[in-house]
């Protein structure tokens, strides 16, 4: 018997019992399209996740001064190293790993006025270079640059929240704010994050103004951070070991004193937020192939029904000759049509429906977020195509198995004389 003659032998079986086929199929598309809907809200959740951990810098890493614990150069141990703004360009100009850097200095509850509305908001003195580090986009005007760091220009960029909160929607960018008495003016307006990681406050809360401009209000040769991030993140140790040998130079103390300096690199919490992301995944997944695995047994079903229901054709077939490969293909011929259609079905379902709800909300709650950033976009990966006909045709074809080899193996005197 030709695969063409089994195919259609299949295909005429199934349309004698098309109200079976059809409840069968329906039922393994609805399989399909869970499975895939639940994987496209894991890879949204995944891509949530990561862009708002992300947000506090793409490969940010900060330094802050520590106290040594070893002895070095006939210097006692116990020393306390405090950074210093020479430290930066020392390591600008010797460090080639380093791709950007900037001296960070915080401005705690500083009073800003905009007429009458009066609020304490936490300042951040900066170098230009720091909008890089920090992934900082702006929905209007400027960031900071070298010139209004050179010159001590009295400009702010505000965050999001902080030029809400002051302006009420009129734009900010050249209007003048108070600063703890003294006037600057605002060049720009950073885009709302929503950010998962964060030193002290979210950048949402805080203005910033040009680094050398804080001397109007602290002293600025000893800055609280320097922040830079490496070339590549394969660079990444290799930057940070080169820092350490500089600012050991420097402040003379052995290069392998993990605590004379606390260098933290935030991409080692990565891992982390893909761990999660992964549970999610897996757990969702997981949900995903039980819902294909009940579409297999309903197949399974309906495949041991019609065995039963043609028994005696099964065994006029062999009683004539028919091989058990033959009734073996042919079962297996009509379970991969069900399964084949369902699966394409499904795939189409799930497909509709994902582009149809199209995002959910994840952090808009937690961050205040109006404008859709902390959305889970929803969209249908080639891979949870994939995944989802490959299990179900793992699923399905195990469940045919059973009833198809039952077939094969049936006796033809018996199955001739069942009634």
């Amino acid at each position: 018997m030709t695969a063409r003659i089994v195919m259609k032998e299949a295909y005429a079986s199934l349309r004698h019992y098309r109200r079976r086929t059809t409840v069968t199929v329906l039922s393994l598309a609805w399989g399909v399209a869970s499975f895939v809907m639940l994987m496209s809200y894991g890879d949204g959740f995944d891509e949530a996740i990561r862009r708002a951990f992300l947000a506090v810098g793409q490969d940010l890493i900060i330094m802050r001064g520590g106290q040594t614990s070893k002895q070095a150069g006939g210097l006692r141990s116990g020393r306390g190293i405090r950074l210093e703004l020479d430290d930066v360009k020392a390591i600008r100009e010797s460090a080639p790993a380093v791709l950007a850097i900037s001296p960070e200095i915080f401005g705690r509850n500083m009073n800003v006025v905009r007429g009458l509305r009066e609020k304490q908001y936490f300042g951040r003195a900066v170098w230009p270079e720091y909008g890089r580090i920090r992934n900082v986009n702006l929905v209007a005007g400027r960031w900071i640059n070298a010139e209004d760091n050179l010159n001590r220009n009295r400009v702010v960029v505000l965050g999001s929240t902080v030029a809400k909160e002051l302006f009420s929607g009129i734009p900010p960018v050249n209007e003048e704010v108070t600063v703890n008495g003294f006037r600057f003016t605002v060049v720009g307006v950073m885009d709302s994050k929503v950010q998962l990681a964060n030193y002290n406050r979210r950048d949402n809360m805080c203005f910033f103004l040009p680094y050398e401009t804080m001397s109007l209000f602290a002293d600025v040769r000893y800055p609280h951070l320097i922040l830079w991030m490496p070339v590549s993140g394969m660079a990444r140790q290799a930057s940070i070991g080169q820092v350490r040998t500089i600012m050991a130079t420097l402040h003379h103390f052995q290069p392998d004193d993990s605590k004379a300096v606390d260098i933290l690199a935030f991409n080692q919490f990565l891992s982390i937020i893909d761990g999660m992301s992964l549970a999610v995944k897996l757990l969702l997944g997981f949900v995903g192939v039980l819902t294909l695995s009940i579409g297999g047994v309903g197949l399974a079903n309906v495949m041991l029904a019609s065995v039963i229901e043609r028994t005696r054709e099964i065994g006029i077939l062999k009683a004539v000759g028919g091989r058990k490969q033959a009734i073996l293909g042919q079962f297996l011929a009509e379970s991969l049509m069900v399964i084949l259609t369902g699966g394409l079905l499904g795939v189409l379902i799930g497909t509709a429906a994902t582009k149809a709800v199209g995002s959910m909300p994840l952090f808009e709650s937690i961050f205040q977020d109006a404008a859709g950033k902390g959305s889970l976009e929803l969209h249908v990966s080639t891979p949870a195509i994939v995944i989802s006909l490959g299990v179900l045709l793992v699923v399905g074809l195990t469940a045919a198995m059973i009833p198809a080899i039952k077939a094969a193996r049936l006796d033809p005197i018996e199955a001739l004389r069942y009634e």
